[in-house]
């Protein structure tokens, strides 16, 4: 544990400043003291890691800290904020303190995540029998730990306000950026949603100890430090003391590497970093966005168009935790009524921030990142998907029952070279890795690659070759990645999911088929012979209905009994179903209550 202090002084006086600890009479602090340790701990700096045992509990007397989960394919996911008064590592204290291997002493448990200083803090540390003697003297003090930690169970990877970022550093790449107008526009939007903000810049906040920030705090929902890129103190500190980075850059500039001074602050080491890309009209493009999420080491890009404004107050969801992500599952062409859940969340007012999904849900949620309307939704994926078969390019199987040629050319065709970093709002796609038996993320890269790559079902259309890996289909590992948009932001998620298996296969096709040519002399190559059935739904049996579906802020089920994976030509239905359901959902929810503030300004 990288600390300074571990001081013997007398402790009492900071824990009757720990509002938790405030009913506790003063004598049995006192004797909790004498169990009881002070510390700091640099920025940076971890008060645990994710397995080593624990028999204390922690409250943070000032700063922050940041808590952090191992991900299966080795990412950390951060997990929230920890802030003044409260408490850490209070689950691994209570687990520990049952007999597990009943040798009648209590056992010491690991930390199931990690937790690390975001600035320089100050803890108090008590051990078990300390926090015993606590509770016993304030009996309401136990029920209230276990509320809390039963509330952080429950909360899990739901939207949560009290840990969500309250500092964000506005850091300007070049001194032709004016932040100061900047942050007064995202300033006027966060207004307009309730929340209440605080600017600081160098001439006010410079060689300001901690606890200045830490009032700043206290007494605003969200603090802006806005600084310029630079070997000075201010830009240092606003670094050292940001929850999160927010890199403002020029579209058309190229970034430098490295794109930080050298010295880290722990935002940026834990890559808690956003770049915001500035456009001023018909700017020459300079580079691509992924080339600025490489230079800053960032986990999102987001484009600013205009002072005031739909972008504007995108960014103002986003910083308040009040934007709002679309899920949208494969089902094959039971995916159309994600269309309809478009058409009513535009409706009813509801903006969409962020977009993604797994296979067909991808491609109409790509529609929606691409900032298409309705019609130019509808005109997509017509002439794309209804109008014509895609897959009707069947050939004697190799690697996949259809060529794959004509899914290229309309993808092609109608998402261009767009790029996942272009385009209106951060997208992500899934499909999974055969290599390493893992899902992958698309966050950057060809719009349309990524969309080749989830839709590729096993058997049925060519997998995607990608960095020597093997990509198919999305829906085989995670058809509603609710998880994925849960990491990408911390606002309200919508997840739309038509993967409910309709009737079953029709048994018939099964006995005594004709061969080959015996079914295309029949039936011509424009229909899919019933192998293709068997593949698409021997894909996905695996799959749990229900995944993902407890993530949701609004959960929409279309009824959609009677279309089946294949059935194209059932566009105009399935649109009309996702439109009925996600009506009803939406205004049974509390989303579509408090979109009244969610509003541009």
């Amino acid at each position: 544990m990288g600390i300074f202090g571990g001081m013997s002084l007398d402790v009492v006086p900071a824990l009757a400043s720990i509002k938790f600890l405030e009913d506790v009479p003063r004598r049995a602090l006192r004797a909790a003291g004498k169990e009881a340790r002070w510390f700091s701990v640099p920025a940076g700096w971890p008060l645990f890691r994710a397995g080593e045992m624990s028999d204390s509990i922690f409250f943070v007397l000032s700063g922050s800290f940041g808590a952090f989960k191992a991900m299966r394919d080795g990412r950390s996911e951060f997990m929230g904020h920890i802030r003044t008064g409260e408490p850490v590592g209070e689950m691994a204290m209570f687990q520990g303190g049952i007999d597990i291997d009943g040798d009648g002493a209590p056992d010491n448990v690991p930390h199931t995540s990690s937790v690390y200083a975001l600035r320089d803090s100050e803890v108090l540390e008590i051990s078990r029998k300390g926090f015993e003697r606590l509770s016993s003297a304030e009996p309401e003090l136990l029920n209230a730990m276990i509320r809390l930690i039963l509330s952080r169970l429950r909360e899990g990877n739901q939207r949560n306000r009290r840990t969500a970022p309250k500092v964000f550093a506005l850091v300007a790449t070049s001194p032709t950026i004016n932040l100061d107008l900047r942050a007064k526009a995202l300033q006027k939007s966060l207004a307009g949603l309730g929340v209440k903000s605080r600017i600081v810049e160098e001439i006010e906040g410079d060689e300001k100890p901690s606890a200045f920030f830490d009032k700043l705090e206290s007494e605003n929902d969200v603090v802006i430090l806005i600084s310029t890129m630079g070997d000075n103190a201010w830009y240092r500190l606003s670094m050292r003391q940001a929850d999160r980075i927010w890199v403002v850059a020029r579209a058309d500039a190229k970034p430098s590497y490295p794109l930080f001074p050298e010295e880290n602050s722990p935002a940026q080491s834990l890559k808690l970093v956003d770049v915001l890309l500035l456009h001023h009209g018909a700017e020459r493009k300079a580079c691509r966005p992924s080339d600025w999420l490489r230079a800053a080491g960032a986990a999102r890009v987001f484009h600013w168009h205009h002072m005031e404004g739909e972008h504007c107050d995108r960014l103002a969801r986003t910083i308040a935790g009040r934007s709002v992500g679309i899920v949208f599952s494969g089902g094959g062409a039971r995916a159309y009524a994600h269309i309809g859940v478009v058409k009513a969340m535009r409706e009813l007012g509801i903006p969409i921030d962020f977009a993604g999904g797994a296979s067909m849900g991808a491609v109409v949620a790509g529609c929606v990142a691409m900032g298409w309307d309705d019609a130019e939704i509808d005109y997509r994926i017509r002439k794309g998907f209804v109008e014509s078969n895609p897959l009707g390019d069947w050939n004697i199987p190799v690697v996949g029952m259809v060529k794959g040629h004509r899914v290229d050319a309309r993808l092609r065709e109608h998402f261009g070279e767009a790029e996942i970093g272009d385009l209106e709002m951060p997208f992500f796609a899934v499909s999974t890795n055969l290599t390493d038996g893992a899902y992958r993320v698309h966050r950057q890269g060809l719009l349309r690659q990524a969309l080749r790559a989830t839709i590729a079902l096993p058997g049925i259309l060519p997998p995607v070759i990608e960095e020597g890996e093997v990509l198919v289909d999305g829906a085989v590992l995670n058809n509603f990645p609710t998880d994925v948009m849960r990491e990408l932001q911390r606002g309200f998620v919508v997840g739309c999911d038509v993967a409910r298996a309709p009737e079953g296969l029709d048994a018939s096709e099964f006995v005594n088929p004709p061969g080959f040519f015996g079914w295309v002399a029949k039936h011509g190559f424009s229909s899919a012979p019933p192998i293709a059935g068997l593949l698409m739904r021997s894909a996905t049996v695996s799959v749990n209905p229900n995944a993902g579906r407890e993530l949701v802020d609004v959960l929409i089920l279309p009824e959609l009994k009677d279309i089946e994976l294949r059935d194209w030509k059932a566009y105009d239905e399935a649109i009309e179903a996702g439109y009925l359901a996600a009506m009803t959902a939406l205004k049974e929810s509390d989303l579509q209550a408090q979109c009244c503030t969610l509003k541009a300004v």
